[in-house]
């Protein structure tokens, strides 16, 4: 039976002291690994003839009057007798978070108090986490919280936030006080999951991780919310997907059928870098971010979740080339502008080699972009990729682009016509061969190759051919005269010369190239067998 008001502020006394309030114990379990991490601490009311009492009723009606500090420290020291009683029978101790409200942060003597609780049951600091509310926590004032804050952390308690995300200064909050865990209440995704509550929510996951902060999720109903969860960055996980509130007795057999595994941190990203910097809007790495570099965008890596672009700047999209915003891109998985799968894996395997190397790593992939004015549009670009960080298996990488689609067709039709140029070659019976100047390096055609047994590169020529015996002895001094007739700029040679051990006669062609400075910078050779009767008397037909 529901009390009235005035039934619940007279029977306090007597409800502390015949310890008819008692605390039951919600499960949170790791729902990666299915493992007990700890639980919190509830008040439950059991009234010896109104039965037992919704917390809902009464702790409003506490808070109101003033009266929660006496049920407070009284459910602490319930949960300390609990703790205690586990220890001494060493089973396995897992940590409990216990509520303080708004009117426990304002009594100058409420820690104080609570630490006299837990000595007198010799309890360590790490098995209890104080959990305090958003909205009490800057009630009271910024400053105010940092202090209660500060002040557990020097007796070693670890702070949780509770109903984070429920008030107005979330942010504010989030910035100023150095909680050591989130709790967010998922009231978001209440029926469904995903949407724009679930991108509120991953946002939230997002930059706990940043700030080095493990995030509980609390209020989870189902199953297919636990698995969103898990799959935005959150592992923890309290509800009644997996456990409603249970009696001490009842968690106590649940802890010593479980293996005991800690919230831990997450890991922090590189420390020689302040990664959260380039969100700054004033920091110096915006500033070269959006101004002085390239196409450059922000880039996180899950190889089992979900990877996505978090920031690119104006280059980025100048560089794709088409009439892009910068909520076409971030708002598109990254996938979707690649050509094919093979062009995926390609840039994958790219990050993989930048994590293993630690160094920037290079790729070019081909792209397809399609925006509204301009239709789809296929490009290669140049990737330049940098590990800047990582946390809890997930990569945030620093990548520059360029586009390289004209350099690409370019090179493509060149290609295209040395191939034909070469089969040119190779029917009409012509070798040919490219002669660099400066480096006296040779570079055979592919015929050269196959046919002579050359090498891709032949350097100090003419010396190799003349060694191998490509070019007979007979004609060495005046085949090494040439090469010194092209370094002083002759623009054409042009002779018979039996060539190869089987004195083949071949007309040899010399074409030299120059420089913007007319300075002889390559030659062409080429040898086509002659057919009619060969000029073999050694003589320049120059």
């Amino acid at each position: 039976m529901r009390m009235t008001r005035e039934e619940i502020l007279s029977s306090l006394d007597t409800a502390l002291a015949e310890k008819q309030f008692v605390i039951y114990i919600q499960p949170q379990f790791n729902h990666a690994t299915k493992q007990l991490v700890g639980g919190e601490a509830l008040v439950r009311w059991i009234h010896p003839e109104h039965g037992m009492q919704s917390p809902v009723d009464f702790i409003p009606v506490f808070e109101d009057s003033g009266l929660i500090p006496k049920l407070d420290l009284y459910v602490f020291e319930r949960v300390c007798e609990y703790q205690r009683k586990c220890l001494d029978e060493d089973s396995y101790t897992f940590p409990l978070s216990f509520n303080v409200s708004r009117k426990d942060l304002l009594l100058p003597d409420y820690i104080d108090s609570m630490e006299e609780i837990r000595k007198a049951y010799d309890v360590p600091v790490e098995y209890l986490r104080a959990e305090i509310t958003e909205s009490s926590a800057v009630m009271g004032g910024s400053e105010h919280a940092v202090e209660i804050i500060n002040r557990f952390h020097e007796l070693g308690y670890m702070v949780e936030m509770d109903d984070f995300g429920c008030g107005y200064s979330s942010l504010n909050a989030l910035k100023d006080l150095e909680v050591d865990i989130l709790k967010l209440d998922i009231k978001f995704l209440r029926g469904h999951v995903g949407g724009r509550g679930g991108i509120i929510i991953s946002s939230v996951i997002n930059m706990a991780k940043w700030l080095n902060t493990p995030v509980i999720a609390e209020g989870v109903e189902t199953f297919e919310q636990a698995d969103y969860m898990l799959s935005i960055g959150c592992e923890i996980i309290q509800g009644y997907c997996y456990s409603k509130p249970l009696p001490a007795d009842e968690y106590h057999k649940l802890a010593v059928e479980s293996n005991y595994m800690p919230i831990q941190k997450t890991s922090k990203f590189i420390d020689s870098l302040d990664v959260g910097r380039f969100w700054s809007p004033e920091s110096l790495e915006t500033l070269i971010f959006s101004n002085y570099v390239g196409g450059a965008a922000i880039f996180l890596y899950c190889p089992k979740g979900k990877s996505e672009i978090l920031r690119v700047n104006q280059k980025y999209l100048y560089e794709l080339g088409m009439n892009l915003s910068e909520h076409d891109v971030l708002t598109h998985e990254p996938d979707a502008f690649f050509s094919n799968h093979a062009e995926v894996e390609t840039f994958v395997s790219t990050l993989k080699r930048a994590i293993e190397s630690k160094k920037e790593e290079e790729c070019e992939t081909w792209r397809t972009i399609t925006s509204k004015c301009c239709g789809e549009s296929r490009l290669c670009i140049r990737s330049s990729i940098q590990l800047i960080g990582r946390m809890d298996g997930k990569y945030l990488f620093y990548i520059m682009i360029r586009n390289i689609t004209n350099e690409k067709m370019t090179f493509n039709n060149l290609f295209t016509s040395e191939k034909i140029l070469k089969a040119t070659f190779d029917h009409a019976n012509i070798y040919a061969w490219e002669y660099t100047v400066a480096t006296k390096e040779m570079r055979p055609c592919f015929r050269c190759m196959r046919d002579l047994g050359l090498p891709p590169l032949l350097k100090n020529y003419p010396e190799p051919a003349i060694e191998l015996g490509i070019i007979p002895p007979e004609y060495a001094d005046l085949y090494r005269d040439w090469h010194r007739q092209i370094a002083e700029g002759v623009e054409k040679l042009e002779m018979v010369i039996p060539l190869t051990a089987g004195r083949i006669p071949f007309r040899v062609i010399y074409t030299t190239e120059f420089d913007g400075s007319h300075k002889p910078f390559k030659a062409y050779g080429s040898a086509e067998l002659v057919t009619d009767t060969p000029d073999t008397d050694g003589n320049d037909n120059n």
